[in-house]
C-alpha cells in the first residue's frame, strides 16, 4: 500500500517579490524490514559479493549501509538507489540498493548486518526512494 504526503513550498520568486507554490511529492512504501549476514547460510556461495557486483568489507560488512530487495520492489528501485528508512529505530536513516532478495518474499527488504549482529524482522516499516 502506498501513501502519498503532498508538501506545498513557498519559493522565493526574484522577478515578481512574491512567492511561487512548489508541490512536491513523496511516495513511501510500507515494508517488511528483516537483517541478513554475508554468509554462505544466507547467500550463496559468494556472500562476499553482491548481486549488483559491490564487493564487501569481510570484517565489516554493515558499514556499506546495503539493503536487498524483494523481486517485486527491484523493478521500482535499479542497483544503486538510495533510499531513507524511517519508522525502523536503530536502522533508520540512507541505504543504497545493491542486492536482491529470493524470489520467494515480497515487499520486503533486508538489511546487511554483522555477523555477530542480532537479527531483526520488523513490520510495516516506511521506506522513501531519494
Amino acid at each position: 500500500m502506498k501513501l502519498i504526503i503532498l508538501f506545498v513550498l513557498l519559493i522565493p520568486n526574484r522577478l515578481s517579490n512574491g512567492f511561487v507554490i512548489k508541490n512536491v511529492t513523496n511516495i513511501y512504501e510500507y515494508v517488511t524490514l528483516t537483517t541478513y549476514t554475508a554468509t554462505t547460510n544466507e547467500t550463496d556461495s559468494t556472500p562476499l559479493i553482491t548481486a549488483s557486483g559491490f564487493k564487501l568489507d569481510s570484517l565489516n560488512p554493515a558499514k556499506h549501509r546495503i539493503i536487498a530487495v524483494s523481486r517485486d520492489l527491484k523493478s521500482k528501485w535499479k542497483f544503486g538507489t538510495r533510499v531513507k528508512i524511517l519508522n525502523a529505530g536503530i536502522y533508520n536513516g540512507v541505504y543504497q540498493v545493491l542486492d536482491v532478495m529470493n524470489k520467494r518474499f515480497k515487499s520486503r527488504i533486508d538489511i546487511l548486518i554483522n555477523p555477530n549482529d542480532q537479527h531483526t524482522k520488523l513490520e510495516n516499516i516506511k521506506i522513501l526512494k531519494l
